[in-house]
């Protein structure tokens, strides 16, 4: 059984990690390289000891919310959402997204669950600025920044190893008030 929704919009809600998704197909998401051609995941094999861990582990962190993404309609686990190494002085954080379950790709998913963790964190967090960096190569997510108003603020060049190659990682972030302005604009 799922933990109850922590955030929720009208395809999805947010909700805490619970060990039973250990069980579930979130492990899988982790060994598949096209769910994980964007990260930095799929390195090393991925068990479910240390997705039990890291559940643990992520629901004991007070610098850092990670949920699950599951959809409003089945209750299905289709990914994970985080705002990482939250800073309170600084107040920022870092977005970080994960939508494991491809059959939801292009559905609008991954645009609300940011929506909802984003707005979370100006609003309830109070935080000044939320960021993120991506592959040069991963359009989804560059996407995905651009549609939470993000604006790109650099390029890390060759920063990263992936599958073989170098690839610049692209820096974005967003400000409380870009934020809202934005939302301002399409309410």
């Amino acid at each position: 059984m799922s933990a109850p929704a922590f955030l929720a919009g009208e395809k999805v809600r947010l909700r805490a990690l619970t060990e039973a998704d250990a069980d579930g197909p979130y492990v899988g998401w982790l060994n598949d390289a096209e769910v994980c051609a964007g990260n930095s995941h799929h390195v090393f094999p991925y068990g479910r000891d240390t997705a039990r861990d890291f559940i643990r582990s992520a629901n004991e962190r007070s610098d850092a919310l990670t949920l699950a993404i599951e959809l409003a309609a089945d209750g299905r686990h289709v990914g994970n959402i985080a705002l990482n190494q939250i800073h309170p002085r600084h107040r920022s954080a870092e977005f970080a997204i994960l939508l494991g379950d491809k059959a939801v790709w292009g559905q609008g998913v991954a645009s609300e669950a940011a929506r909802l963790i984003v707005a979370h964190g100006f609003s309830a967090l109070g935080l000044h600025r939320i960021y993120c960096g991506t592959f040069a190569d991963n359009a989804g997510m560059i996407a995905l920044a651009a549609r939470l108003a993000m604006r790109e603020e650099g390029r890390r060049r060759e920063a990263a190893w992936k599958d073989g190659r170098f690839v610049d990682v692209i820096e974005f972030a967003v400000l409380a008030s870009e934020w809202a302005r934005q939302e301002n604009s399409t309410n």
